[in-house]
């Protein structure tokens, strides 16, 4: 039998503000974790706190229905409806805990050792424990990859490539190796303010929310409520789908099926900080006083930024405006789109119909350029 290529660095992808693993992993056939998966990456989702798959507690183990392929979603679980409630109206954070409390559990584990629930993971399931999920989910990376230089391959969508600026940002400035051995990040930028970003169309729900004393956003029910609106005759709402997807560049029931469930609830301090992105200055911490966009030159990792040519939300001049901060041999800037067609907008990088043969090809190339191959091994 031929032997396989094994990877040196297992991939871990971020997802975008206020979605879950769905992104990803859309189907079996248009799906951008499994086509990773399938070239032999260790793949994980990682779903930031208050976006995750909803199961109950009894429920922690999910097969996946493809059994040739290694691929694990590592996604926080809700134990119950109840817990999905006190999660709407206690749903008060911004990016600086993802930031400065989740990811580090991330990418360089905890004191805690590896959790239960570990043990029973293979690479065919879902692991399903909202808690322990985080604090174990770097080291069981680690059992399962065993990455030489603990290292890894990141991959962020939108708010997870933000958090990826953002990490290496704080890092270089800080003088810490963040252990990674290489970014990319999908239609993401720290500065919007010289773009058109549709982007400022959710921002300004922040503001009333926190007179209110509103903790949360219900962008996953709003979009679903109003789906039938943009998608079906007489269109009265049919601007939204270009804010997802170019027109065509989906197929209809999977486009149905990333606004259905893809989508979370979103706490206003998040917004109230992402908009910060449209000040001169660009994103900043809660405190308006580090500025993450002016520190991207500290950084050492290499990275691919992709940006999509009629991606509303992220336009590539705002692509532009972070990936100008950093060396130029430590970066490279790939906007995909022609002007006769095919378009990508702000999901067709992941999701679209010729995602796969256009966009995957160059990501694989930049990742397995910064991944050390080890010897093939026979089963």
């Amino acid at each position: 039998m031929q032997a396989a290529t094994v990877r040196n660095h297992p991939l871990l992808l971020l997802s975008g503000v206020g979605t879950n693993a769905i992104g990803y992993d859309l189907s079996p056939q248009i799906s951008f974790a499994r086509h990773m998966s399938g070239q032999g990456f260790d793949t994980w989702i990682l779903e930031v706190r208050g976006a995750g798959l909803k199961f109950t507690k009894s429920q922690t183990l999910i097969p996946l229905p493809f059994p040739h392929e290694r691929l694990v979603l590592v996604v926080e679980v809700l134990e119950e409806f109840q817990r999905q409630v006190d999660l709407f109206q206690n749903s008060d954070w911004d990016l600086d805990q993802l930031l400065k409390e989740d990811l580090p559990l991330v990418f360089h584990g905890s004191n805690r050792g590896t959790p239960d629930w570990a043990a029973a993971v293979t690479p065919l399931s879902y692991a399903a424990d909202y808690q322990g999920v985080l604090h174990g989910s770097m080291e069981y990376i680690r059992t399962q990859s065993k990455p030489r230089d603990g290292k890894l391959l990141t991959i962020g969508h939108s708010m997870g490539g933000i958090l990826l600026y953002a990490m290496l940002s704080l890092y270089g400035f800080e003088g810490r190796d963040p252990h990674l051995a290489a970014v990319t990040t999908l239609a993401s930028s720290l500065d919007y303010s010289s773009s058109r970003s549709s982007f400022r169309l959710l921002l300004p729900v922040a503001d009333p929310a926190k007179a209110l004393k509103v903790t949360a956003i219900p962008i996953g029910a709003v979009m679903a409520a109003l789906y039938p609106l943009a998608s079906y005759p007489p269109f009265l709402l049919s601007w939204l789908n270009a804010q997802i997807s170019a027109q065509d560049m989906m197929i209809p029931e999977l486009f149905e099926r990333l606004v259905q469930k893809n989508f979370c609830t979103v706490p206003a301090r998040l917004l109230l900080q992402l908009a910060t992105v449209f000040e001169r200055t660009g994103l900043a911490d809660r405190s308006r006083t580090f500025f993450y966009k002016e520190h991207l030159h500290r950084t050492n990792v290499p990275m691919l930024a992709v940006a999509g040519d009629q991606d509303l939300i992220c336009p590539p001049e705002a692509v532009y405006e972070t990936i100008k901060k950093i060396p130029e041999h430590m970066v490279t800037y790939r906007v995909f789109g022609e002007p006769r067609g095919p378009h990508y907008a702000h999901y067709d990088l992941v999701g679209g119909r010729y995602a796969a043969k256009e966009v995957y090809p160059c990501i694989l190339e930049f990742l397995v350029a910064h991944d050390k191959l080890i010897d093939g091994w026979r089963p």
